[in-house]
């Protein structure tokens, strides 16, 4: 029996709060994702780079921030969804397990928000294993079109016979892409409640982690005043059988 565990975690772009106030937690978050001991950390809201704020901030990592987060020995992977005035950020995925294969499909809906699926094959075991890291939009309809997009690529691009994992950010606060998603074989942890967001008092499930080909185990979320601190997500992490 094979155990993987599983973390995804909105990082707000390693930097919190507004104006005069504002703060970098790259630094603080290394220590976090390094403590959550995950095979497999989803990460979205990760910059490559932002000229305004590496000037800003006297210690912003020389490194992107995908290969400063990674812990030792992960292979991290890297890519844009949105570009913007003054830099890039997108999804990532730090593994501990070989990477074989990544891939990227832009599921933009309207031109207001910029939102992509990372797509990254890894060999778990001497068995391969698929992981999508999603970040979908703000309005209603456009993740319904995007939960179409995703089904789309996945009947293109995964062995129906192979491991899938898909996490992230799904901003669906009234779980109603549950149905569609399910309707794709993705199934999450039934009737567990494990609400991310706002992290100072999370009310909303909108972060999940779902899978096709495994077996859920369990889930939770950390809490603690340090975790309120480091984004406006709490991170995720699962345990599921392979």
């Amino acid at each position: 029996m094979s155990i993987l565990r599983v973390a995804t975690y909105n990082i707000h772009k390693g930097v919190q709060g507004l104006g005069p106030a504002r703060r970098l937690e790259i630094h603080n978050l290394a220590h976090a994702v390094e403590q959550f001991d995950a095979d497999i950390v989803c990460l979205q809201e990760v910059r490559r780079h932002h000229r305004k704020l590496e000037k800003h901030f006297t210690r912003w990592p020389e490194l992107e921030q995908a290969d400063y987060l990674s812990p030792e020995g992960y292979e991290s992977v890297y890519r844009t969804n949105a570009v913007t005035r003054h830099g890039e950020h997108g999804n990532a995925l730090l593994s501990r397990w070989p990477v074989l294969d990544t891939r990227h499909s832009d599921v933009s809906d309207h031109r207001f928000e910029q939102r992509g699926l990372l797509h990254v094959q890894l060999l778990v075991e001497g068995r391969e294993v698929h992981v999508v890291v999603v970040h979908f939009g703000l309005i209603h309809a456009s993740r319904e079109r995007q939960v179409q997009r995703l089904g789309r690529y996945v009947a293109q691009e995964v062995p129906s016979d192979a491991p899938l994992i898909v996490a992230g950010d799904f901003n669906d606060w009234g779980a109603q892409l549950l149905k569609p998603m399910a309707a794709l074989d993705l199934r999450t942890f039934d009737g567990v409640r494990l609400p991310t967001y706002p992290a100072r008092l999370p009310i909303l499930h909108l972060d999940r982690i779902y899978m096709r080909g495994l077996k859920p185990l369990s889930a939770h979320v950390p809490h603690g005043r340090a975790w309120t601190r480091m984004s406006d997500h709490l991170p995720l992490i699962a345990e599921l059988e392979l």
